[in-house]
């Protein structure tokens, strides 16, 4: 691949990717999403110590119950073909924010290869404050992992506008 389409393979990831909250019943093949698990574990992380962990969800059941612990995301939760539970090994972590910081590019590795494979995703925060019932709920012990995020997974049946940005210049404070 030439420099130029590859600079426009990654532009057109960055920009075109975007929280799908609506699925197709049609189940993601396991073999994207232990794709897309495999991008997320080439992400940067302090001292390379690679601290993320991944509990992959397909089980109806289990979806139903984690859905009773959101107020906001019940219906994504419940209805999401696959869900990827992302958490920290405490056993692996050397330092809380930067093991965060190398978790959200995990994260993010992991949407935008989905979407590579045309896979919709949506990171649920909301379900963080229940941490401890999450971990119940998939049978890990509360010591050794701690939670980063939910993702719902996807083939998209969502519609609706992407949300907009505002411009660059919003954002920097300044140049020196």
């Amino acid at each position: 691949m030439e420099e130029k389409q590859f600079q426009e393979a990654i532009f057109k990831a960055l920009l075109g990717r975007r929280s799908i909250r609506k699925y197709l019943k049609n189940i993601p093949e396991r073999e994207k999403i232990i794709k897309i698990l495999e991008a997320g574990i080439w992400a940067p992380s302090g001292h390379n110590n690679q601290p993320w962990r991944f509990v992959i969800i397909w089980s109806e059941e289990i979806k139903k119950r984690l859905s009773e612990l959101v107020k906001y995301s019940k219906e994504l939760i419940k209805s999401a073909p696959v869900l990827i539970g992302v958490f920290l090994s405490k056993n692996a972590m050397y330092d809380q924010i930067k093991d965060h910081q190398s978790a959200g590019a995990c994260i993010q590795n992991i949407l935008l290869s989905a979407y590579a494979f045309g896979l919709g995703t949506c990171w649920i925060g909301e379900i963080l404050k229940n941490e401890d019932k999450v971990k119940e709920v998939l049978g890990l012990l509360k010591e050794e992992y701690e939670m980063c995020a939910l993702i719902s997974v996807g083939y998209p049946d969502d519609k609706s506008k992407r949300a907009g940005r505002y411009p660059l210049e919003h954002f920097i404070i300044k140049e020196l």
